[in-house]
C-alpha cells in the first residue's frame, strides 16, 4: 500500500514524463518526417534528432529507478539491478549532456563572427563533420559506461554499511574515502562538456558585443536578424546551462540519499528534480526551433478543428 507521500511522488513523476516523452518524441517525429519529405537532413536537425532519441532512453531510465523506489523498494537494494541502471543512466545522461553540447557549439559556429583562422576553419567544416562528431560522442559515452560496467559498486557497499549501524557514534568510524564510486567521478567529469557550454556562451556574447558595435544599435533594436539569432541562441543556451546544473545537483543528492536521515524522500525530490532537465530543455528547443514551433502551432490548429467537428 503506498502511503500519501508516495502517491504524490508517482503523479508528479509521471506528469513529468509524459510531458518529456510527447516533446521529444514529437522533435524526433517533425525532423524524421521532414527528412523523408526532403531526402536529406540538416545539422541542427541531426543534433536535435540525436538529442531527442537520447533524452527519451534517458526518461525511461529516470521513471523506471523511480517506480522501483516507490513500488519495489527490495529491488532497489539489489546491487545487480542498482548497477544495470547506473550503468544505462551514465550512458543516456552522457549521451544527452554531450548531445546538447554539440548543439550550443553549433550555434556558435553558425552565428558567430570571428576572423580567426581556427574559427573560421571549423564554420567551414562544420556540417561536414557533424557526424561524426556525434558518433565520438557516443563511442566516450559507451566507453564511459563499458569502464562503469567493471568497476565494484563502492557506493552500495557504503550504503549496507550505513544501514547496519545503530547511532551517529558508529557512523563516525566509517571512512568514507574507500566506498567514493566511479558513478561519482563520472558525475564530476560531467565537467567538460558543462565547460565547452560555457566557453560557447562567452564566445557568443563577445560576437554579440561586437556585432552590435559595428551595426551601431542597441542590443533592443529590432530588425536586424544577427542581433536576433546572437540573442535566441544565449537564451537557449542559458536555459540549458541552469537545468543543467539544476539536474546534477538533483543526481547528487539522489545518489549520496543514503547519507541523510530521510533518504528515501531525499531521493523521491532528486529524481522530480532531476526529470525536468530532460523535459524542460525539450519544450525550450521546440519553442526557439522556428521549424518546430510553427509544425506544433499546424498541430494545435489540427487539433482544435477536430474537436469542433
Amino acid at each position: 500500500m503506498l502511503s500519501m507521500e508516495d502517491n504524490i511522488f508517482v503523479i508528479i513523476l509521471t506528469g513529468e514524463f509524459i510531458i518529456g516523452m510527447l516533446g521529444n518524441v514529437y522533435i524526433g517525429l517533425v525532423n524524421w518526417i521532414d527528412w523523408i519529405k526532403k531526402k536529406k537532413i540538416s545539422s541542427v536537425d541531426y543534433i536535435l534528432t540525436s538529442l531527442a532519441i537520447s533524452r527519451i532512453c534517458l526518461l525511461c531510465i529516470l521513471i523506471l529507478n523511480g517506480i522501483i523506489i516507490v513500488c519495489y523498494p527490495d529491488f532497489h537494494e539489489n546491487d545487480k539491478l542498482q548497477a544495470v541502471i547506473n550503468i544505462f543512466w551514465t550512458l543516456t545522461n552522457y549521451l544527452s549532456t554531450w548531445f546538447a553540447t554539440c548543439l550550443n557549439v553549433f550555434y556558435l559556429l553558425k552565428i558567430a563572427n570571428f576572423s580567426h583562422p581556427l574559427f573560421l576553419w571549423l564554420k567551414r567544416r562544420i556540417d561536414r563533420v557533424i557526424h561524426w562528431v556525434l558518433l565520438g560522442c557516443l563511442a566516450i559515452s559507451s566507453l564511459i559506461s563499458l569502464i562503469l560496467a567493471t568497476a565494484p559498486n563502492y557506493d552500495f557497499e557504503f550504503q549496507k554499511i550505513i544501514n547496519h549501524k545503530r547511532n551517529c557514534t558508529e557512523m563516525s568510524h566509517v571512512s568514507k574515502s574507500q566506498y567514493f564510486s566511479l558513478l561519482t567521478l563520472f558525475n564530476l567529469l560531467a565537467i567538460v562538456p558543462c565547460a565547452v557550454s560555457l566557453i560557447s556562451f562567452f564566445f557568443l556574447i563577445v560576437s554579440l558585443r561586437r556585432h552590435i558595435k559595428q551595426m551601431k544599435v542597441s542590443v533592443t533594436g529590432c530588425g536586424d536578424p544577427s542581433t536576433e539569432a546572437h540573442v535566441g541562441a544565449m537564451k537557449t543556451m542559458t536555459s540549458f546551462l541552469f537545468l543543467l546544473f539544476v539536474y546534477y545537483g538533483a543526481s547528487l543528492l539522489a545518489t549520496f540519499h543514503y547519507l541523510m536521515k530521510e533518504s528515501k524522500l531525499a531521493v523521491m525530490l532528486g529524481e522530480i528534480i532531476a526529470i525536468l532537465y530532460p523535459s524542460g530543455h525539450s519544450l525550450i528547443l521546440i519553442i526557439r526551433n522556428n521549424k518546430l514551433r510553427q509544425a506544433s502551432i499546424r498541430v494545435l490548429r489540427f487539433g482544435r478543428t477536430v474537436c469542433m467537428m
